[in-house]
């Protein structure tokens, strides 16, 4: 299976639980891997075939600017919805990381993955 992924892309939303958070937007940093088949776009060198990491990129930070989930895991769980469906993607593994949620942590969070290999 052919991987592509996104890396420490940051985003920023309004997320949070408590009232102080539901005023200001947070920076969210995720980490994204896609299944996806390489061999179709190798083959020509044609970027239709391929899984444009740009635009999946342009739509996640689309999705969190119009976000306002209280949960990491609501925004983890939609946001893997909207790929998939919108990019047909049949597999994933997102890490989303809340960072300063927890002062003693570098960053909180949550890792799903979605789909068939």
């Amino acid at each position: 299976m052919d991987r592509v992924f996104i890396e420490g892309l940051e985003v920023d939303t309004v997320i949070g639980a408590y009232d102080w958070e539901r005023g200001i937007r947070q920076c969210l940093r995720l980490d994204l891997s896609f299944a996806w088949d390489n061999r179709p776009a190798a083959a020509g060198d044609d970027l239709t075939l391929a899984l444009d990491y740009a635009s999946v990129s342009a739509r996640i930070q689309a999705f969190a600017e119009q976000s306002q989930f209280q949960l990491v895991e609501t925004f983890a769980e939609r946001l893997a919805e909207v790929l998939m469906g919108e990019f047909q993607i049949p597999w994933l593994h997102l890490k989303l990381t809340k960072p300063g949620a927890v002062p003693a942590a570098k960053g909180v969070g949550v890792e799903i993955e979605r789909g068939c290999r």
